[in-house]
């Protein structure tokens, strides 16, 4: 797929014109991404930005005590990191490939400049900031507000819409999801997830399947919140 056609595709470039386009293009470069290769580590110098164009990148920190703590998959159309793009900063969080693929990266400093230099990606820019910032404030509302057990629902509910496709009436993620990635995402344990979702499975709810993937029943998800 050429790089225009790519770029028009992700949300931060969508609506440039031709020529804009090109000039971004230039100073893009394309790269491949083996399964399960570490992008960065959380700590490290914020010298990149990256665009994915195929494949899913698993965003996470670790606490104080060492534990992994899972804060977003990232696919098709999306771009990481959000922050760090005008001062000297860190990476704060690590990234890994879960499934390989291609990415568009630019380097913060040709970034900063490109996006001082066209207003109209500048206004996208903090589109596509408050957005990452309200799904955030949501996330924190509901460990706040939700039992475990309601908080594990809200998630399954939200992966859904983030990685759902149509299968029967139903809802198949597009992205596998371990139990222990579960359980860092909501601040539980495995054992824990292990137990909820044998129960939403009892209930018809949730269907996993051998490749991990799960077949969700968002009505039925909906209803037991």
């Amino acid at each position: 797929m050429e790089t225009l056609h790519v770029l028009a595709n992700i949300p931060l470039f969508s609506g440039l014109d031709e020529e804009e386009l090109s000039k971004v293009s230039q100073l893009l470069l394309r790269r491949n991404f083996a399964d399960k290769t570490g992008l960065f580590l959380q700590g490290d110098p914020l010298h990149t930005v990256y665009f994915i164009i195929s494949g899913k990148v698993k965003i996470y920190r670790n606490d104080e005590a060492g534990r992994e703590q899972v804060v977003t998959v990232l696919q098709e159309g999306d771009m990481f990191p959000h922050v760090g793009f005008f001062s000297t900063g860190t990476y704060p969080a690590h990234a890994v490939m879960i499934e390989s693929g291609e990415m568009l990266t630019l380097s913060t400093a040709r970034f900063r400049h490109l996006i001082e230099s066209t207003p109209t990606l500048c206004l996208k820019l903090l589109a596509v900031i408050e957005h990452k910032y309200m799904e955030l404030q949501a996330r924190l509302s509901e460990m706040v507000m939700h039992d475990t057990h309601g908080r594990l629902v809200l998630m399954l509910v939200r992966l859904s819409r983030l990685h759902g496709e149509p299968c029967g009436g139903r809802q198949r993620l597009n992205v596998s999801i371990t139990n222990q990635e579960l359980a860092n995402m909501i601040g539980t344990s495995r054992e824990t997830v292990n137990r909820m979702l044998n129960q939403l499975k009892r209930d018809g709810a949730v269907e996993t399947c051998s490749d991990l993937h799960m077949i969700l029943d968002v009505g039925k998800l909906e209803q037991l919140l």
